[in-house]
Order: structure tokens, then C-alpha cells, then sequence
């Protein structure tokens, strides 16, 4: 009893194992099946090398290995084999990538660069934000010192061109009023002329009445022989004279009449003078002297605004000459720095790249085949590889082999799977995050035919 309960007691795992035959030893299929016998050895009781139950295991563990490499197998036809079959059923593009176009910001003057605000990568600009500015200390103005030279010198002049008009309009005020002293005084010394040539008329004709009537009473005395002829002859001699006299004051009469209608005129008429007194001249050079200095007073005051404006247009001219604010013409954000503050730089030289996120476009290329079908217009959808929100837009360039244009963010040669290339335009909020380098892949919609 003792030797049966001890060997009961045996550790399954330490019980010797029967060796082989020398059959067994020499076959292949005999050392194999030694190795299992000897791997079941320390296996479960369950599983413990019997007649029946080791090659069932063998078989099942076979059926298995053999169904987990037809399922790895056909998950690596699925995922590797899906994505050509999708190509070819879908028109989609081989590789697409978000971009977005640049804008070139350049200096207009040269200068040194000083930064406008702190801008890093990840700055986002609005439009018309000043994001540098470019100061040239050096800047020219002698231009615009000489226009201020002008300027003041004419402001010099103008105060004594002022004196001067006054001075001469006050001269040509008093040589007018002497003037017109002196016409008023010829003129009433002519009405006391013609006035006294009238008195000497009237008695010219009195004196010729009475010789007319002495003369009729000599006739008739000489007829008769009271009068001598000598007194007739006499007597008609004094008639004759004193008709004379008075015709001779009627003349005086009308010559003094047109002396007093040209005074009254402003013409003088004498046998001493000329048709103007000398006041009368010197009023009337005064006159013109006054009117040369008020058109030099007026060409000065038109010279010192035009100079005054000249100023201003210089003024600006040469802030735009020493500053120039460099404002972003787009919204978007900074893509590459080409200068620091503190760095001299020329006119013309860019300054930074900025990309323009109002604008946002998709390029990729495609296989031959849909390139052929697409037209410009259609419809078409970027579906980011991050499984983000997908993009909507339109085919707005078919660019083909061709070279693409040079100023996007991401050169379109860099996807180089297919050489077919194609440009896709967005507005959609998402497009305007400028999230420039996404990849995905963009699905094209079939343009409808009309029947």
C-alpha cells in the first residue's frame, strides 16, 4: 500500500519518459512527435498526450493558426486594396494639400527697419494692420528748405509792398483832390470869362446901334448939305469898327464856351499849357504806380500760397521719403520673415511673406484619366486625413503638367505621385482657419450632363 500511494504521489512532470525506438529515433515524423508528447508532458491533465485527445489538439491548434492568417491576410486586402478600388469608382485626387497664396510685402523706401508691433509665426494679421515700419534719417529735404525760403522771403516783402500801395494810393488821393481843385477853379474862371465877353458884346452893340444911328442922320444931313462929307465918312468909319468889336467878342464868346465845355471834361485848352495841368499828370502817374504795386501785392499773396501748398506736397513727399509704414494688404498670418528690426534695407526689398487666408485654395494632382473629366467649375470636396471637417469649393485651375504658379506657400511640384495638377478654390470657414499643409485627398463631383 505504501508503494502504491507513493507513486500516486509522483510529480506527473517527473515521471521518466519513455525513450524512443530506434524506429522512432531514425523518422522524422517520429522525433516530431516525440517534441509534442514531451510538450504535452507538462501540459494540463486535460490536456495530457493520450490516444485520442493529442492529435485532436494538434488538428485544432492547426485550424487555428490557419484562421488567424486568412484574417490578417484578408484585413491587409481590405485596407491596402480599398483605397485603389475607391480611386478608380470616385474621381479623386492621388494627394492634396491645403495652401494658400503669398503676398509679398516690399519696402518703397530704403531705410532701417523697426518693428511696428511684437510679430511671431503664429500672428494672426488683420487688413491694413502696420506690422513694420522703414525710417531713413538720411532722407533729402533740400527741396523742401528751399520752398520754405521763398516762402518766408516773400512774407518778408509783402508788409513793405503793403506800405508802399497805401503810401501811393493816399499821394494819388490828394493829387486827385488838387485836381479837381484846379478844374473847379478853371472852370468857374471861364464862366467869369464868358460872362465878361458877354458884357463886352452888349456894348459893342450899343456902341454899334448908336454908330448905325449917327450914320443914318448923317445921310441925311449930307443930302441936304448940313454935314460935311468928311463927318459922313467919319462916322461910318466908326460904325464899321464898333461891328467889328462886337463880332470880334462873339468869337472870344464861343472860344471861351469850348474852354469851359473841356474843363468840364477833364481837358484843359490854353495857349501857355498842354491839355493837363501838372497835377493832374502826377495824380494819374500815381494812379499807375498804385495799380503796379497792388498786382505785385496780389502776385505776391498768390506766390506765397502757392508756395504754401508746394510746402505741404513736399512735406509729404518727404515723410513718405524718410517713414514708410508696411500695412498688410490681405488678412492672414505671417509666413516667413526676410528681415529683423534694426537691419538696413534698400527700395524694393521684400520684407516678409504674409499668406492671404481670405483666399484659401487646395491644390493636388491627379491620374491622367479623371484629369481628362474634370472641367472647370465643378464641384469638389477636400477631406483632410485627420478626419477633420471636410472643404467645399470649385475647380477654378487645370493646370495640367504645366508649371504652376509661383506664388502659393506650398510649391504644387512638391506632390510629385502624379504629375496632373489641379487647383481648387474655397470660402468656407474652415478654409479661412489657414491651416496651410493639411494632406487629404479631394472627391470631385460629376458634372450633370443636359439631355
Amino acid at each position: 500500500m505504501m508503494d502504491r500511494s507513493r507513486a500516486a504521489s509522483v510529480d506527473p512532470a517527473s515521471a521518466p519518459v519513455p525513450a524512443p525506438s530506434s524506429d522512432q529515433k531514425t523518422d522524422a515524423k517520429g522525433l516530431q512527435k516525440a517534441l509534442h508528447e514531451q510538450l504535452f508532458v507538462n501540459d494540463e491533465p486535460s490536456h495530457a498526450p493520450d490516444g485520442q485527445t493529442a492529435p485532436e489538439s494538434r488538428r485544432r491548434w492547426s485550424y487555428l493558426r490557419r484562421g488567424a492568417k486568412i484574417a490578417i491576410g484578408l484585413a491587409i486586402v481590405a485596407v491596402f486594396g480599398w483605397l485603389p478600388l475607391r480611386a478608380i469608382w470616385e474621381n479623386s485626387s492621388v494627394e492634396a494639400v491645403l495652401n494658400s497664396r503669398l503676398v509679398t510685402l516690399r519696402t518703397p523706401i530704403g531705410g532701417r527697419v523697426a518693428a511696428a508691433q511684437r510679430i511671431t509665426d503664429q500672428t494672426e494679421l488683420e487688413a491694413g494692420t502696420v506690422v513694420l515700419r522703414v525710417v531713413n534719417s538720411r532722407g533729402d529735404r533740400t527741396l523742401l528748405d528751399d520752398l520754405r525760403r521763398q516762402k518766408s522771403r516773400l512774407e518778408n516783402e509783402r508788409p513793405s509792398l503793403a506800405a508802399k500801395l497805401a503810401s501811393a494810393q493816399a499821394a494819388q488821393k490828394d493829387l486827385a483832390r488838387q485836381a479837381a481843385q484846379f478844374r473847379d477853379g478853371r472852370v468857374l474862371q471861364l464862366e467869369a470869362r464868358i460872362a465878361e465877353i458877354q458884357t463886352s458884346i452888349e456894348a459893342a452893340a450899343a456902341r454899334r446901334e448908336e454908330a448905325s444911328a449917327a450914320v443914318e442922320r448923317a445921310s441925311s444931313l449930307a443930302k441936304s448939305g448940313n454935314i460935311s462929307t468928311v463927318e459922313l465918312s467919319r462916322l461910318t468909319r466908326e460904325l464899321s469898327v464898333s461891328q467889328q468889336t462886337e463880332l470880334g467878342a462873339r468869337k472870344r464868346l464861343d472860344a471861351a464856351r469850348v474852354e469851359l465845355a473841356a474843363a468840364q471834361n477833364g481837358s484843359f485848352l490854353g495857349d501857355s499849357y498842354n491839355d493837363r495841368p501838372s497835377s493832374v499828370q502826377r495824380e494819374e502817374e500815381m494812379r499807375q504806380r498804385a495799380g503796379d504795386l497792388e498786382a505785385d501785392l496780389a502776385r505776391t499773396d498768390t506766390d506765397i500760397a502757392w508756395l504754401a501748398n508746394e510746402i505741404i506736397v513736399e512735406e509729404v513727399r518727404f515723410a513718405d521719403l524718410s517713414e514708410a509704414n508696411i500695412t498688410t494688404p490681405v488678412a492672414g498670418r505671417v509666413w516667413e520673415m526676410m528681415t529683423s528690426p534694426g537691419e538696413d534695407v534698400q527700395a524694393g526689398q521684400p520684407l516678409l511673406k504674409v499668406l492671404d487666408c481670405s483666399g484659401t485654395v487646395i491644390t493636388a494632382n491627379v491620374t491622367e484619366a479623371v484629369y481628362n473629366r474634370l472641367q472647370l467649375g465643378d464641384r469638389a470636396t477636400f477631406e483632410p486625413n485627420d478626419g477633420g471637417e471636410p472643404i467645399f469649393g470649385t475647380v477654378v485651375n487645370l493646370t495640367g503638367a504645366a508649371g504652376a504658379p509661383a506664388n502659393l506657400a506650398i510649391n504644387p511640384d512638391a506632390l510629385s505621385k502624379e504629375p496632373y495638377r489641379v487647383t481648387v478654390a474655397s470660402r468656407d470657414a474652415a478654409a479661412r482657419a489657414c491651416t496651410v499643409g493639411r494632406t487629404g485627398r479631394v472627391v470631385f463631383a460629376r458634372r450633370e450632363t443636359a439631355p
